[in-house]
């Protein structure tokens, strides 16, 4: 009989557990459950994006059942409310759930400190929830304050304060300072009337960051986003009008709380011993409770670091790699295994201070900014491939990137703007059936029996070239334009035929050298001591260029993996324009495998479902390590955002 694990909570470290334990479980050899009280996975750590209005909330709510897809792993969307560890069952107010191995992955809330009137008076962001709670707060401030008569009222609502110069206070203070250039022009407020107050009791923000790291993200608040940084300040009480720091009242009707965090709550209804730090439950080196087929992982587990002797901090690294070992323990534990030690290895830290500052030190490294911002977005990129595969990666990016709704620069205005993908689809066809035109024309040449590729890219280095002796018939080229820069030059010229030295016809080309000095040009070079330095190698070439001249038409025609046709297409064209020269003729199709490279194919073509299909097949191995090509919804599309 399989055994039953139940997995309280979906935050990080539940859905880590979860799908190592369906990647382990190879002999069905457990039933799996994940209960928690949303049907949804949210990114935590991407909630003050949502706050500050910086993508929508769709950006950090991902649906549980697309995680778990392709999995035999039990959702259930319920709120556990009793634990009988006795008797290894967990109960809502409606249903009991019998298991063999618990595991707690409840996360944290936040820690009010017993300050009086605060859990009552102030924001917190620690729930999908909150962060559209402060994101609609603020614009119902804004338009409030538009049209406010009372100065001292008006103050009132544009004074936004946060308390916690942490992680969460300093990227909810970024968010909410680069939203506020954008609601200002919006409602006709002047920005010297918006005041953002960030306020810690520590002397410095950003205590677990290194004290260089640390006074560049405290100088670029101050200075860049116009943030007033109080430093051993501690907030002493809090009303509906404001908060007291015990040496004055700020005036606000915002004040977003993020200076502590605990266990959730639920512990203190647990009865699992004496708790440690911040309330979490006791565990040891494997991460069992008192008892031993009861686990903690991520924020709720009070797991030991053995270096410094407290326990890990609350962040992703620690729920994650708590979260694999767990699964790794209980599977152990089934197989009459010995534990092993849960290692948590911290690998660096990011704070984003907006969308275009960010602090990290990773490995020990102190990382530049725009570096720092790359690292934030590929660690995403990284966990949410985990998750979701492609499709995951591709929804974030969507969001992060293309409709990202702060303020934007000149160019991000432009790119940003979505267009119909049937529109290019006449485009996509018209470019692939140029292409295949132009490679079976190649193919009835003889460009598969015999060479043609010397004269064809045939470099005359005179003014008239291609002369035959029995019609007087030449080729005179005349520069029309020239950019030269010697690394790179770009010329357009005028090609005209001749007989018997009077015109008879002329075109337009243009031509593009790269490293040309003196008597050495590159790509010249490289085509007669590398793609013509003999028959053999020449004919290779030669037959390749024809291959993907007709294998690139073909998926453009039926618009499969159109993104890749389109990139070699441009290609191809790159190699013609460096080489023989590019005529006026073919210029669009330049333009045209631009245009056909922002998902052309996704209408009226293959990859419409193509994409989806690849996207599952991958999804499916990655979850369950076993490759197969048809499975039951292979073919399944995500049509949200």
């Amino acid at each position: 009989m399989s055994k039953k694990i139940v997995i309280v909570g979906a935050g990080y470290a539940g859905i880590e557990t979860a799908l190592r334990l369906n990647k382990l479980n190879k002999l069905k050899e457990v039933e799996i459950t994940v209960i928690d009280k949303n049907s949804y996975h949210t990114l935590l750590t991407e909630l003050h994006e949502v706050a500050g209005n910086r993508v929508s909330e769709e950006a950090v709510r991902i649906p549980l059942n697309r995680i778990f897809k392709y999995t035999d792993i039990n959702i259930v969307c319920d709120k556990i409310t009793k634990y009988d560890y006795e008797n290894n069952v967990v109960k809502s107010d409606t249903k009991d759930y019998a298991y063999d191995y618990l595991v707690l992955a409840i996360g944290s809330s936040p820690n009010f400190f017993n300050i009086k009137g605060l859990e009552e008076n102030a924001f917190t962001l620690w729930s999908f929830d909150d962060a559209i709670r402060i994101r609609e707060h603020i614009k119902d401030c804004f338009v409030k304050a538009s049209t406010e008569e009372d100065p001292e009222k008006r103050k009132q609502l544009l004074t936004f304060a946060i308390s916690g110069a942490g992680f969460t206070g300093v990227e909810m203070m970024g968010e909410l300072a680069q939203w506020v250039k954008s609601l200002v022009k919006e409602h006709r407020i002047d920005r010297s009337e918006v005041r953002l107050i960030i306020v810690d009791m520590l002397p410095r923000i950003l205590n677990n960051l290194g004290e260089e790291n640390a006074k560049k993200a405290h100088e670029y608040m101050e200075k860049k986003l116009n943030v007033e940084v109080r430093l051993n300040t501690a907030v002493k009480e809090v009303t509906a009008d404001g908060f007291s720091t015990g040496n004055e009242f700020i005036k606000t009707k915002t004040l977003i709380w993020a200076a502590g965090v605990r266990a959730n709550n639920d512990v203190d209804e647990m009865q699992l011993g004496k708790p440690c730090r911040a309330n979490r439950v006791k565990v040891d080196q494997y991460c069992r409770t008192d008892y031993k087929n009861v686990y903690a992982i991520g924020d709720v587990s009070g797991l030991i670091c053995p270096i410094d002797d407290r326990e890990y901090p609350a962040m992703v690294e620690n729920a994650l790699q708590t979260g694999h070992g767990v699964a790794k323990n209980i599977f152990n534990d089934i197989n009459s295994k010995e534990q092993e030690t849960v290692e948590v290895k911290m690998h660096g830290i990011m704070v984003s201070i907006g969308n275009y500052f960010t602090v990290s030190e990773i490995m020990g490294k102190k990382l530049p900014v725009w570096l720092s911002i790359i690292m934030k977005y590929l660690v995403n990129m990284h966990y949410l491939f985990g998750i979701t595969g492609f499709a995951g990666v591709a929804r974030y990016l969507y969001h992060e990137v293309l409709e990202r709704r702060q303020r934007k620069h000149f160019f991000e205005q432009h790119w940003s703007r979505r267009m119909q993908a049937w529109w290019v689809v006449p485009v996509r066809v018209f470019l692939g059936l140029t292409w295949l035109i132009e490679g079976i024309k190649k193919v009835k040449e003889g460009w598969f029996t015999s060479p043609k590729l010397a004269s064809f890219l045939g470099m005359a280095t005179d003014g008239i070239a291609g002369a035959t002796p029995g019609t007087a018939l030449a080729k005179r080229i005349d520069e029309v334009f020239g950019l030269k820069l010697h690394i790179f030059n770009f010329f357009i010229g005028k090609e005209t035929s001749l007989l018997e030295g009077e015109a008879l016809s002329s075109t337009l080309f243009t031509k593009i050298e790269l490293f040309h000095f003196g008597d050495f040009n590159l790509v010249p070079w490289f085509l007669k001591n590398i793609v013509l330095a003999g028959d053999g190698i020449a004919m290779f070439f030669q037959v390749l260029t024809v291959i993907f001249e007709i294998g690139v038409g073909l998926l453009l025609i039926g618009g499969a993996f159109t993104f890749l046709a389109s990139v070699v297409s441009a290609g191809l064209l790159a190699m013609f324009v460096t080489s023989t020269g590019l005529y006026e003729s073919t210029w669009w199709m330049a333009f045209a495998s631009i245009a056909t490279m922002g998902g052309a194919g996704r209408a009226f073509g293959l990859d419409y479902y193509l994409i989806p299909y690849l996207c599952n097949v991958w999804d499916n191995f990655s979850k369950n390590g076993k490759l197969r090509l048809f499975f039951k919804r292979s073919f399944d599309r995500y049509n949200d955002d």
